[in-house]
């Protein structure tokens, strides 16, 4: 967990991308952010907004779907990595938990966990003691361990995509929307699993989410998205307590709880939009 006596280390720094699609399609306009070493960083926004653009954009996933960064730079421990192959990435330490969960449907549930130990070459038995760990962080996997992945629930899918992306060791995860589809008690049991694994594995997290409200109570810091620009940014505690956030994406205002029409009415208020 960071202490805020100490100076932070920054692992990633995003700075001043944008990014294009189709070569004309302009997704994310100037977008800058940084993950500190050992933090729990959250991009928010709704639908549309560009955080999974962002996240593929530093995984190198976006040439898949004929995207590309035109403008900017992404480091990673002060290396350019913009223009550097995923996996070289995963190597490094970055790996991507995709929205939607994505697991292989038709292996079992530790088959998937171990398919994320590929790049991997320091011997079976440290792989099979990190297999131990992610069951200890996530018992439900140990029970379906030899389940075929495809007929596991959501939870435990969103469990098993992050166990898998633990198995490479990673220094830094970038999880994508991991509320997506899930109940309220299985999102806070997640979120509680991602709080735990940072503060006592040290890993860092940049993720992505609409949840607002949860991902404001366990990251550190967030930035808020916006049509492809960063509106707004600050510690977690701070955004929580801002009028603005709490009326617009918290659905809260002075004269209590808004419809989530009645919030969408108010838009063109926002002071970081006028």
């Amino acid at each position: 967990m960071l202490d805020a006596g100490k100076t932070e280390e920054t692992l990633l720094e995003v700075n001043n991308i944008e990014v294009i699609y189709n070569h004309v399609i302009l997704v994310l306009k100037g977008v800058s952010l940084t993950v500190p070493k050992g933090g729990i960083t959250a991009l928010l926004g709704g639908n549309g907004a560009g955080k999974t653009t962002t996240l593929k954009a530093i995984s190198n996933l976006l040439h898949s779907e004929r995207g590309e960064v035109t403008k900017g730079s992404i480091t990673y421990r002060g290396d350019n990595v913009a223009h550097r192959d995923p996996s070289d990435l995963v190597k490094r330490g970055v790996i991507q938990v995709m929205e939607g969960r994505h697991c292989f449907e038709h292996l079992t549930v530790e088959e998937n966990l171990l398919t994320g130990a590929y790049t991997r070459r320091d011997g079976g038995g440290n792989v099979a003691q990190d297999l131990e760990m992610v069951y200890s962080y996530f018992p439900r996997l140990a029970e379906r361990r030899r389940s075929q992945a495809g007929y596991t629930s959501g939870g435990e899918q969103q469990m098993t995509a992050i166990g898998r992306a633990l198995m490479s060791r990673p220094e830094t995860i970038l999880l994508d929307e991991p509320s997506m589809g899930l109940a309220p008690q299985l999102v806070e049991e997640i979120f509680g699993i991602v709080k735990n694994l940072n503060e006592n594995e040290g890993v860092s997290f940049l993720l992505a989410e609409q949840n607002t409200n949860v991902a404001l109570r366990f990251a550190h810091y967030g930035y808020i998205l916006e049509s492809g620009r960063v509106v707004m940014d600050g510690p977690a505690a701070e955004l929580r307590e801002n009028p603005d956030v709490k009326e617009f994406y918290l659905g809260l205002s002075e004269e209590g709880r808004k419809s989530y029409r009645d919030v969408r009415s108010y838009r063109r208020r926002k002071r970081w939009l006028s």
